[in-house]
């Protein structure tokens, strides 16, 4: 008599593996080249030769790396190898000791086109869209990869009120939730609260 021994299953690990493997490369893909968010429109005829130097982070929608930090800043400067030097900087009052954060940042696509990924840890990087800009390169508003993230930068540590104004119209046109958005105080509004605190 004899015995037939059940076919054998196939194993499910080369499946597994391969899944495992194919979602690590997506998200490495995702990380790479981070999409501009649904409704968003970075602006053109972007020069990033004026949009180089030194920035105040006049607003801000609150995020885990930045939060709590006052006096924020941002400098931008070309690498020899054409990519964009970043160095974002801010006060801690709590601690009371300055961070700094340097990182690269590189076009999406044609450098005319103010959609840009700047990477702080290694191939990990995130989305820079400039969605507003003034026509001197005084004021800039730019959204991340998603519209949790904006900021508004000024080359002066404040703006008029109008141009303020101006901004939030625009967010709101682009589905931010402009209730999120929290404005620095000047600074030496920051120095007279650290001279209160100490």
């Amino acid at each position: 008599m004899r015995i037939h021994a059940p076919p054998r299953r196939p194993s499910p690990w080369p499946l597994v593996v391969g899944a495992a493997a194919l979602m690590a490369a997506l998200a490495l893909t995702a990380c790479s080249t981070p999409r501009t968010p649904e409704g968003i429109q970075p602006v053109t005829e972007f020069d990033v030769d004026r949009y180089a130097g030194h920035w105040h982070e006049v607003a801000r929608i609150e995020n885990s790396f930045e939060r709590g930090l006052t006096q924020t800043s941002a400098t931008y400067s070309r690498n020899a190898e054409g990519t964009i030097k970043v160095v974002n900087r801010g006060y801690d009052p709590v601690r009371k000791v300055w961070k700094e954060a340097e990182g690269t940042a590189r076009f999406v696509d044609d450098p005319t086109r103010a959609a840009l990924k700047v990477s702080f840890f290694g191939p990990f990087y995130g989305g820079y869209n400039v969605v507003a800009l003034d026509e001197n390169y005084q004021w800039a508003m730019v959204v991340g990869s998603s519209k949790d993230y904006l900021w508004v930068l000024s080359r002066t540590p404040t703006l008029p009120g109008h141009v303020r104004e101006h901004l939030m119209e625009r967010a709101q046109t682009l589905g931010m939730d402009v209730r999120r958005i929290l404005w620095t105080p000047p600074a030496s509004e920051q120095h007279a609260r650290r001279a209160v605190m100490t």
